[in-house]
């Protein structure tokens, strides 16, 4: 049986996060399941102190005055990352498959995890200040209910977030 490892993403897989996927495989190439959320707007408050915490005034405000995007926009824009993510594995040579998840984001992973069985679990998001520090980021919650090891990568680096 070939194993699986579920990956829950904020934002479409790259080059640096296929490479960080890769280093997971054992001698048998694993299959992975890809998550991505329809819901993935911003944490307004916690982006807003991300920003200050990073002394980015002007990003800090300019994420104040945006509006939330339309239930529309965010479903299209889920599906557009999924397909991105999906053919970037794909022209890797990895085998994937994926979904996009309408609700929890974390329950999309832990019931995607517990039905194709799967040993290992991988959360790729920006870096988050808040959530980070008060291990309330996907990871620290999926890694409370899957009862696996789950990996916390940061999007487009070779950062391991605390989890």
């Amino acid at each position: 049986m070939v194993e699986t490892i579920v990956v829950l993403a904020e934002e479409p897989i790259e080059a640096a996060d296929i490479r960080n996927l890769q280093t997971l495989a054992g001698e048998d190439a694993p299959s992975y399941f890809v998550v991505i959320p329809e819901d993935r707007h911003k944490n307004v408050l916690g982006e807003f102190l991300h920003h200050l915490s990073l002394l980015e005034f002007a990003e800090a405000f300019r994420d104040l005055s945006q509006g939330q995007p339309s239930a529309e926009e965010t479903r299209v824009s889920a599906e557009s990352s999924l397909q991105r993510s999906l053919a970037a594995l794909a022209a890797a040579g990895l085998n994937a498959q994926g979904a996009v998840a309408p609700g929890n984001a974390v329950e999309a992973m832990v019931n995607a995890a517990n039905e194709r069985q799967a040993r290992q679990a991988v959360v790729i998001t920006r870096p988050h200040a808040v959530a980070d520090t008060f291990h309330t980021d996907w990871a620290n919650q999926a890694q409370d209910k899957l009862g696996v090891p789950v990996l916390h990568l940061y999007s487009g680096s070779g950062f391991i977030g605390d989890s």
